[in-house]
């Protein structure tokens, strides 16, 4: 339906911010470590859960982006964004989780309330992709002028998301925080895909 096209590609163009969280987590070069076993032991659990919801996300971009793409239907498109949105939002509930269940990062100023803020942050995140696949379940595919307005809208909201990803962790991941997590071979590993990701698009 070329109709829908242009529209299917803003929505697409707006996720090219994708694994925003992740970036701003791992996007860091690392100084030597000061030997706080502790505080790396927690940064460990937080960037184990990484890679896997990196992995979701970016899938979910990718699905997003090839339905722009293939001149799909209305109702095709439908289907894989809603999956995608619901992919999105089913990762950053998970990071969520994993940042409360490793605790307040030890030895940290204000550890306990930055640690709260991010999962704060990841939760709304969350409910804000399951909001997304909420407006596209929604949309009407029988109606092109409609289904392109809708997706208009989404692709408004989704530019938003991802600038309010970039600042989800932010709080949290700074000083000592930031130089744990960026020793941790799964951040690496997540980095490194992000910058490949940035690179190639």
């Amino acid at each position: 339906m070329e109709g829908t096209d242009p529209v299917n590609k803003k929505l697409a163009a707006a996720l090219s911010g994708g694994a925003v969280l992740v970036l701003a987590l791992s996007g860091c070069s690392s100084s030597d470590d000061d030997g706080n076993k502790e505080l790396d032991a927690w940064a460990k659990k937080v960037c184990d859960a990484l890679p896997a919801q990196d992995a979701k996300v970016d899938a979910a971009n990718d699905a997003i982006k090839q339905a722009a793409t293939d001149n799909n239907a209305p109702a095709n498109v439908q289907k894989t964004d809603s999956q995608a949105f619901q992919d999105m939002s089913d990762a950053y509930k998970a990071l969520a989780q994993a940042v409360q269940k490793a605790g307040t990062p030890p030895g940290v100023e204000d550890g306990k309330k930055k640690q709260q803020g991010a999962v704060t942050a990841l939760n709304d995140l969350s409910a804000s992709y399951a909001d997304l696949k909420t407006q596209v379940d929604a949309l009407d595919t029988k109606d092109q002028a409609k289904f392109a307005d809708g997706l208009q809208d989404i692709a408004t909201d989704l530019g938003e998301l991802s600038q309010s990803g970039n600042t989800a962790l932010k709080n949290l991941e700074q000083g000592d925080v930031k130089s744990a997590m960026a020793q941790q071979a799964s951040c690496k590993k997540v980095a490194a895909s992000a910058s490949a990701r940035a690179t190639t698009g």
